[in-house]
């Protein structure tokens, strides 16, 4: 009876502890906005050569406080060149 009972409560601390962990990653991920799958697959068009890409694997810039979304690195580089002139 004895090793039955440490059995069990070795098996309720094992419960809590990932129940604790998976809390905690919880708590961590809900500080930053997570964006839904939708939104990852939305396509987006480049302001630069005008073609669509989906979100999720678009190229983003902050310039001059506003964050663009682009194709590529070199659009990217375009588009800021274009603006700083």
């Amino acid at each position: 009876m004895g090793v039955l009972r440490l059995m069990l409560v070795a098996g309720v601390f094992v419960a809590g502890y990932f129940l604790l962990r998976s809390a905690i990653k919880q708590f961590r991920e809900g500080a930053r906005p997570a964006q839904p799958p939708a939104a990852r697959n939305e396509m987006v068009q480049d302001p630069v050569c005008k073609t669509y890409v989906p979100r999720g694997s678009a190229v983003s810039a902050d310039i001059g406080g506003q964050t663009y979304l682009f194709c590529s690195r070199d659009c990217a580089d375009t588009f800021q060149s274009q603006i700083t002139r």
